[in-house]
């Protein structure tokens, strides 16, 4: 099972011209290995691009996108982690997203499918990724 970060699914509602290819690629390799899972979070971020949440749902049923909850150990996490960030010196407000996608991916165990590691890679060490760069 694969959780799909917000921006590589942005790349197929954008026809991103220098992303949309690769983030075909990986969700269409991912998922011959189980499957492709949005929680509420990537849900609601994908929601600014549609007027109508028929063609958001229907967005999700072409391509294959499962809703998986966040369980509550998650939602702890991605507090307990944005704290940390805010401790560590951390300006930056619009991150709490970020932190529930992947706490979740870490709770739950999953690839996370995503073109942003900074943040996962320093606050969620032991996530598997699927990155540009792996």
């Amino acid at each position: 099972m694969t959780l799909i970060d917000t921006n590589v699914l942005l790349d197929l509602v954008t026809d991103d011209p220098n992303w949309a290819d690769w983030s075909v690629a990986q969700l269409e390799a991912a998922s011959l290995n189980g499957p492709l899972l949005i929680n509420d979070v990537v849900y609601a971020e994908l929601a600014v691009r549609y007027s109508r949440i028929e063609d958001l749902d229907a967005f999700l049923e072409a391509a294959g996108l499962e809703m998986a909850p966040m369980p509550r150990a998650a939602l702890f996490l991605a507090g307990k982690v944005f704290t940390q960030y805010r401790r560590s010196g951390g300006q930056k407000t619009g991150v709490l997203p970020d932190f529930f996608i992947g706490a979740h991916a870490a709770v739950g165990r999953l690839l996370l499918l995503t073109r942003d590691v900074g943040r996962y890679r320093t606050y969620f060490p032991s996530l598997k990724l699927i990155t540009p760069d792996s």
